[in-house]
Formats: C-alpha cells, structure tokens, sequence
C-alpha cells in the first residue's frame, strides 16, 4: 500500500515525488500547465527586494506611488485601492475559495498582472495566460518549492512568503499588515458582513452582504514564525513597515526611510 501512495514521476526532466493525489491532478491539462509556468519564476527575483501588501486600513495611510518602481503582491480585493491611489500589483495572489467565488468577475476584469489563484477555486475564473494555479495543502509547513503546493497559514499574505521565496527575493517587506480585527467570532466560521467593512482599507472590501470566514490571528502569528526562521536560515528577511500595525514576528521598520 504504501508504494501505492508515494510515486516518482519524472516530470519536465526532474524525478519528483508525490502523492497519489498530486499525481493524478498532474494529469489535469490546466494544473500540469500551471506547474510547467510556476517553473519560470523559480529564482526569478534572486537578491532584489519586495513588497507584500495586506489590506488592512492602515493602508489608506500609506503612500502606494512609492511603490512605482518596486516588486509587489497584492491580494484578495486589493484593486479597490485604485479608487483612493493609482495602484497596481506586480503580482496578484488569492486562494480563499469565498472571495474568489464572489470577486470572480473582478479578478478577471480589474487585473493586468500574472495572477496565482488556488487551484481548488479554478471553476469560478474563466482561466487565461496570466493565472497559474496553486495547490493548497496540509500544514504547518513552508513550502519552498510551490510547484509541489502552498501551506495558506490562515493568511493569504503567508502565501505571498512562499512565492517570494521561491522566486528569490532577498528582502521581504510587509505593508498593511495591521493584524487586527474588530470582528470577533470563532476563527475559519463563515460570517455575513452587515455594514461597511472596517477592517480593511475600503467599506466596501467585506461590505454589507459579502460572506467571509472569521481571522485566526494566532495561526497567522505561527505561520509567519514559520516563514521568518525560513528565511533567516537562507540569509534573508522579512521586516514589517506597516503604519501603526499590531503584528510583532518581525523586524520593524520606517516605510519612509525605505525610499
């Protein structure tokens, strides 16, 4: 049985081992195709630096056009911004099944970048060149190669870390990652906003009428954990210079002094 579940598949010129699972979804045109496009940006960013947008409100405090000439990761509904700055992300990432479901027609019309999209939410986007998907899987873990998969860590942000280590990125810095919600409930439960959305930069990002599961800030704190020992032990960083933010894994630092 066990030979049954751990089988070496010599793909794209490399032996790799996976699970009867990964493999069967390797025989999936789209995913297969996404593995083969995750591969070009394997180192692609060696030694620059980067920046990891979350979408708290203390981005509305954050002067984006410094941003112009810079890598970046936006995610979930961060085209919203636009309305207040005229931002745009050099890579866009999402894997929570709920907000691609319901921002679907948006992540599809608003964005001009490649778009890393969980695989497992494939069926609501209409597919293209610029969206590559990414398999979600068990954690904790950090996963270094993403073509074998993402650990999301409750946080699409820990997502972003992932990706920005496989492409090489020597520094890592976080921006509007306030971490803090006024939201109560109990973590991963499915809430239906009833009024303009206060935690996050825009009203209208979880407004009135939009579902979406509850934060689990401690999961959070562990993945980034996770994720700052990763890079500390390859000679990298992560360093946090969100405006007033509540997080406390990381190095903090002036967004200002950056530029």
């Amino acid at each position: 049985m066990k030979s049954l579940r751990r089988l070496s598949l010599n793909l794209f010129g490399e032996k790799l081992y996976y699970g009867l699972g990964y493999y069967a979804l390797l025989l999936q045109p789209k995913f297969a195709d996404s593995v083969r496009r995750l591969r070009q940006y394997k180192e692609l960013h060696t030694d620059e630096r980067c920046f990891i947008l979350g979408n708290g409100p203390s981005l509305r405090n954050t002067d984006l056009s410094l941003l112009k000439d810079e890598y970046t990761f936006g995610t979930n509904r961060i085209y919203l911004i636009s309305k207040m700055q005229n931002f745009n992300p050099t890579y866009y990432v999402a894997v929570n099944k709920l907000v691609i479901e319901q921002c679907a027609y948006e992540i599809n019309q608003f964005l001009q970048c490649p778009r890393f999209i969980s695989y497992d939410a494939r069926g609501w986007l209409s597919g293209g060149k610029d969206i590559i998907y990414l398999l979600s899987r068990d954690g904790p873990k950090f996963y270094r190669d993403i073509t074998k998969g993402v650990w999301q860590g409750a946080t699409v942000t820990y997502v972003c870390m992932q990706l920005a280590y496989f492409m090489g990125f020597r520094q890592v810095i976080l921006i509007g990652v306030d971490h803090f919600y006024g939201m109560q409930g109990k973590p991963h439960a499915i809430a239906i906003s009833q009024a303009a959305d206060k935690d996050h930069f825009n009203g209208d990002y979880f407004g009135a009428g939009f579902r979406w599961q509850l934060p689990d800030l401690p999961q959070s704190e562990a993945a980034y954990q996770i994720a700052k020992n990763y890079f500390e032990d390859d000679g990298r960083v992560i360093v946090d210079a969100t405006v007033g933010g509540h997080l406390k894994v990381f190095p903090k630092i002036d967004y200002q002094k950056l530029f």
